[in-house]
């Protein structure tokens, strides 16, 4: 069953909800803030998102590259050098994740003092 060409996410079979749910991950987020307006090799990436497993890492540039937000380049070095780049519409989706991360910083005090009403420390 292809995906229905619709823009509506409350519909299960919507191409809209499968790119939702591709980039809707803190992995994704993270990968798309981290590129920012650079270029970045793998291991940059790596080390830059902090907690990435190298198999979440891979998992999601496919993703970003799948969904046309990021460019892979492979230079054919010993050994091969790999660079992701911010496609246009990962540098306008980078713009909301800018505004998640300011809302993050703003909120969080009050964020962390509902959790600890509910007993969560972090």
């Amino acid at each position: 069953m292809s995906k229905q060409l619709s823009g509506d996410l409350a519909r299960a079979d919507s191409l809209a909800r499968e790119i939702f749910s591709d980039i809707a991950n803190k992995w994704a987020l993270l990968i798309i803030e981290t590129i920012g307006d650079s270029t970045k090799r793998f291991t940059e990436l790596k080390v830059e998102v902090d907690g990435i497993s190298h198999k979440m890492l891979t998992q999601n540039l496919r993703l970003l590259e799948r969904n046309g937000l990021v460019v892979r380049v492979v230079h054919p070095t010993v050994p091969p050098r790999v660079d992701y780049t911010l496609t246009e519409p990962g540098r306008a989706l980078r713009a909301t994740v800018d505004a998640m991360c300011a809302w993050t910083t703003r909120y969080l005090g009050e964020i962390e003092e509902a959790r600890s009403r509910f007993g969560h420390s972090s």
